[in-house]
């Protein structure tokens, strides 16, 4: 005959292992969540900048967006794991004439009033040699969305992070220019993105 007291023993002991173990997940989870957030970098925004260049009657214009974000998920051991994405507000396009940041917004152009915001999402940053990497996602503008490819750099400078980029699109695609400013040959139709952002 079992003696009662081994029942009050064993007892304790089974119900204490699934506390144990809720304790230790959360230890583990614990340590993780910070590395995990250590990934995400802070955009400098005061030092970071988006422009474009294109040719205006085969002129080089030069132009900035003045409002943008940008979100980086990015560990040096782990590079092909990255993550990027960039938010911009196409009503801060400075052309550096008031006129013409007025003229930009219209439908014909960016049409503004119904997309407010143009978008890039990445789908894979391949690292390359010496701080070169290849990154490939969505640009979307305008409403249409396409698949874009182009060089990334990044250095390191005074404890930040840099990247730099150019990505050369097409506006028409975007129907950026649209009715009478199809015609390439007052605004060309290719417009390179430039983009330098420093994070931390």
């Amino acid at each position: 005959m079992t003696h009662p007291a081994s029942h009050r023993t064993t007892t304790p002991v089974r119900s204490a292992l699934p506390v144990r173990r809720a304790i230790g997940a959360f230890a583990v989870v614990t340590l993780l969540v910070p590395l995990v957030a250590a990934a995400v970098l802070k955009t400098d925004p005061a030092k970071s900048t988006v422009g474009v260049v294109f040719k205006q009657l085969n002129v080089p214009v030069e132009a900035k967006f003045k409002k943008f974000t940008a979100q980086i998920d990015f560990d040096p051991a782990k590079p092909a794991a990255a993550k990027a994405s960039v938010d911009i507000e196409v009503a801060s396009f400075d052309l550096g004439d008031p006129d013409y940041n007025k003229e930009v917004l219209k439908k014909e152009w960016f049409n503004a009033a119904q997309f407010p915001k143009a978008t890039f999402v990445s789908s894979t940053i391949v690292p390359g040699a010496a701080g070169k990497f290849t990154v490939s996602g969505k640009l979307t503008i305008k409403g249409k969305t396409s698949d874009v490819s182009f060089p990334l750099t990044l250095k390191q400078e005074s404890g930040h992070q840099v990247f730099d980029g150019s990505l050369p699109i097409k506006r028409l695609t975007y129907t950026i220019g649209d009715g009478e400013w199809k015609d390439t040959s007052v605004v060309a139709d290719e417009v390179i993105i430039k983009f330098h952002v420093v994070a931390s």
